[in-house]
């Protein structure tokens, strides 16, 4: 299960990204959220609050037993409604920049998830 706290409201134009929280606590729950589709990787946040497309977010991602957040820097890439089809939960997925913290996330998340990422199972995502 995935946690998320959002510390701030989201906001645009040059002004600091938002922060957000998100823990998440077992590899399912990880699979389900990773994007590795795109190119720096990235993760799906559940989150009611309203983001664009574009809209730079910063976030603090708990991986299961590891005490250490990773602190990540990302892009609002992708945004799944309220009352999307399928059940889908209702949030926005994440472009980690090409950073060191954006590189050493995909990497880890890559390692925890091993061969379970060629898996035809359903995501938040696809």
């Amino acid at each position: 299960m995935a946690e998320l706290g959002d510390s701030k409201p989201p906001v645009t134009g040059g002004a600091r990204p938002s922060v957000l929280s998100l823990n998440i606590n077992s590899k399912s729950a990880l699979y389900a959220a990773f994007m590795p589709m795109l190119r720096n990787g990235g993760i799906f946040i559940p989150t009611t609050r309203q983001y664009k497309l574009g809209d730079e977010v910063f976030m603090l991602l708990s991986l299961m037993d590891d005490p250490a957040k990773l602190p990540i820097a990302g892009t609002v890439v992708w945004i799944t409604p309220a009352g999307a089809q399928n059940s889908k939960a209702q949030g926005i997925g994440v472009h980690f920049k090409s950073d060191e913290s954006g590189i050493e996330a995909k990497r880890k998340i890559e390692g925890l998830l091993g061969g379970v990422m060629q898996s035809a199972r359903p995501t938040h995502t696809m």
